[in-house]
């Protein structure tokens, strides 16, 4: 999520810093098996502190590398690769050595869970639209 307020243009940069939230590594959510409920998002919530915006503290440190909220600095952002935003500082458990990794049939098949459900939900939007739930082949070329 990306919260900003709205301000004048400016010669001078508004941002000076960015803080961010890692809700993607070592999660694992899926549309189907393991979708995001409202509980993982409570600690963001907590974190985020609207009551209260000055008062927010980032959970990662030199001492604590497995924090999931992170601030960086406007120098320290501008000055990474054409200013990428593909910020990632958690290590990712899964991928640190080969026998956590799922089995492939594992991936593959979570991988089909996916794209089907992301496919039935298209078909929902096109029905909701009035478009044919079905094209054929021919249709389609």
């Amino acid at each position: 999520m990306l919260f900003s307020d709205k301000k004048p243009a400016s010669e001078a940069p508004w941002t000076k810093k960015l803080c961010i939230y890692d809700s993607r590594t070592n999660k694992h959510f899926t549309l189907k098996t393991n979708p995001m409920k409202r509980e993982d998002l409570d600690e963001f919530v907590t974190l985020h502190n609207p009551a209260n915006r000055h008062d927010r503290k980032p959970t990662w440190s030199a001492d604590n590398s497995d924090g999931r909220r992170r601030v960086y600095d406007y120098d320290e952002l501008i000055g990474r690769d054409k200013a990428s935003l593909d910020i990632f500082w958690l290590k990712d458990e899964s991928l640190s050595e080969s026998e956590n990794l799922p089995a492939p049939e594992a991936i593959a098949q979570e991988i089909v869970e996916d794209l089907e459900a992301a496919l039935e939900q298209f078909r929902l939007i096109a029905g909701d639209r009035g478009a044919p739930s079905e094209v054929s082949g021919d249709e389609a070329a």
